[in-house]
């Protein structure tokens, strides 16, 4: 069985008396993406707060260079603390706000201001890594916040230039390719930073541009739900009158003595499924807007299936069907209601749209899934139907791949289930359907 992925996590609709549709589309809010690049600072800085360390315990023994190792080791503790508390607060549930992080960009700054002027000022070959702290600022911060970041590193660089405690190396020609490496060795570490920064942000900037798409198109389909809820109340208003005359006239009929056997068995099938109608909209009048979350009905799947099935075949009296049960573990529960019930009809009468063959009934399920299988014999769901199937009402020739397809996807995926059609390879149509199990207390 092939699986789709619902496009979103929602919370349970239901039409009211204006029309409207309550929905919860779980999306990235500002400040979770504020918190989300926080951390990735936070990361950043235990990178260049080790590189910085390495740099100053090493270069007195490997590079024969004198550094102010006590200063400079007291500025990498301060940040070490520093960093230490803003991991922590990226880890609590409190707001995150913009200013927060614009604040730890200028104590970076400040920080590696520091280091740069006990270790050469802008001759330094790390005074490059000044940009990090300016792109991180530009792909998280508002624009001002992220000319003020710009404007202070600027002003560091600056600075540097005129103010700083030089580095004393006594060979000029090997004080030069010190310089040259460690030039390459800042641009590498910079770059690397950046683009891993960089990457992370575009990973997650296409993450919520999928998410926002999907919550589109699922706000179109739910906006189609409330147009067929409101053609739908107003049919079942239409519908009383003549379906009244219908019972009138069948009866009226039935009390003819000339009629044969035959008539009278096809007027008593008609004055049934004419009551049945009846019954189907009364029951959409009584509920309608009283389907809640918290109104729903914990049943057994198998029993529940099987009065849905017996239902159906009352609707469909000259349907074939076979039920097949797959045993699973335990007893299987569901969150029954009534568009529930109506997405399977739907199915079922599609599947016997398709063909006068057998249609097959599979139930099975697992420890956390209910998994249904509809199988007719017919010539197998058209690639447009397989491609477009739940997202809109399809316009195709042919019965039972429409409007009818689109409120078993809706229903289904309301309730955390999956749907998806296919055309298996021995022939046919298949509709596989899976819904969340219910675990008892």
């Amino acid at each position: 069985m092939r699986h789709i992925v619902t496009a979103t996590e929602r919370a349970f609709p239901c039409f009211v008396s204006d029309n409207s549709l309550v929905l919860n589309f779980t999306l990235p809010d500002e400040g979770s993406n504020l918190r989300l690049n926080q951390r990735r600072a936070v990361i950043l800085r235990w990178w260049l707060l080790m590189a910085v360390l390495v740099a100053v315990v090493s270069a007195p023994t490997f590079l024969d260079i004198a550094l102010p190792q006590i200063p400079m080791l007291a500025v990498i503790a301060l940040m070490v603390g520093f960093n230490g508390y803003a991991q922590w607060r990226v880890q609590t549930n409190e707001a995150v706000g913009a200013i927060e992080l614009f604040g730890q960009l200028c104590v970076d700054l400040t920080a590696l201001a520091i280091l740069l002027y006990l270790s050469g000022g802008a001759a330094n070959p790390l005074i490059s890594l000044l940009l990090v702290p300016i792109a991180v600022a530009a792909l998280s911060l508002p624009g001002a916040m992220t000319a003020v970041v710009a404007v202070l590193a600027i002003a560091i660089y600056s600075l540097l230039m005129w103010l700083f405690l030089p580095l004393s190396v006594a060979d000029a020609e090997r004080a030069t390719r010190l310089h040259l490496g460690g030039m390459w060795l800042s641009f590498v570490v910079s770059a690397a930073m950046i683009a891993w920064f960089v990457a992370r942000m575009t990973a997650s900037i296409r993450e919520r541009d999928r998410r926002l798409v999907a919550a589109r198109e699922q706000a179109l389909r739910d906006e189609q739900m409330v147009a067929l809820g409101s053609l739908a109340a107003g049919a079942a208003h239409e519908l009383g009158t003549p379906l009244a005359t219908i019972a009138v006239v069948v009866g009226e009929m039935e009390q003819l003595t000339s009629l044969d056997v035959d008539v009278r068995e096809d007027l008593a099938l008609v004055m049934k499924q004419t009551l049945l109608c009846k019954d189907i909209i009364s029951g959409m009048v009584a509920r309608a807007g009283l389907q809640r979350p918290e109104g729903l009905e914990v049943r057994d799947a198998e029993v529940w299936l099987q009065g849905v099935c017996a239902r159906w075949q009352a609707m469909r009296p000259r349907a074939s069907s076979r039920f097949i049960l797959s045993q699973g573990v335990g007893r299987p529960l569901i969150m029954a209601e009534a568009t529930l019930e109506q997405a399977l009809i739907n199915l079922l009468n599609n599947a016997a749209d398709a063909s006068d063959f057998e249609i097959e009934i599979s139930l099975g399920w697992d420890e956390a899934m209910l998994s249904l299988e509809i199988k007719d014999g017919g010539q197998g769901f058209p690639n447009d139907v397989l491609r477009r199937a739940g997202r809109m009402p399809l316009t195709v020739q042919g019965k039972g791949a429409g409007i009818g397809l689109l409120l078993a996807f809706s229903a289904i995926e309301r309730l955390g289930g999956r749907i998806v059609l296919d055309n298996p390879p021995a022939g046919g149509g298949r509709v596989c359907v899976e819904l969340p199990l219910v675990h008892s207390k």
